[in-house]
């Protein structure tokens, strides 16, 4: 299953708030994913299949999309998608 992870600078409530707000529009476009939350120095030793986080910048081995405003589902939907495309999952 698709391993979706959202970070923060302390991994709680944005964090977690982005991870509703990715939950909605996977729901919306029909993808099912297991979705979790963290923070950023746990961000490395994290498995996922994609990371959306805020707009500090790192480099990790999956697709990262990095947000201006982690709750804006039509930001999220907009940035998700392509990426979804790419791994096959749409």
């Amino acid at each position: 299953m698709l391993q979706i992870l959202t970070v923060c600078g302390a991994g709680l409530g944005s964090s977690f708030a982005c991870q509703m707000s990715v939950d909605a529009v996977l729901k919306e476009l029909g993808v099912e994913a297991k979705l979790d939350h963290t923070d950023i120095s746990s961000v490395g030793g994290a498995k996922a299949d994609i990371i959306l986080s805020g707009k500090k910048r790192y480099t990790l081995d999956c697709p990262t999309i990095f947000l201006d405003r982690l709750v804006d589902k039509n930001e999220i939907k907009e940035k998700l998608t392509p990426v979804l495309k790419d791994l096959g999952v749409l």
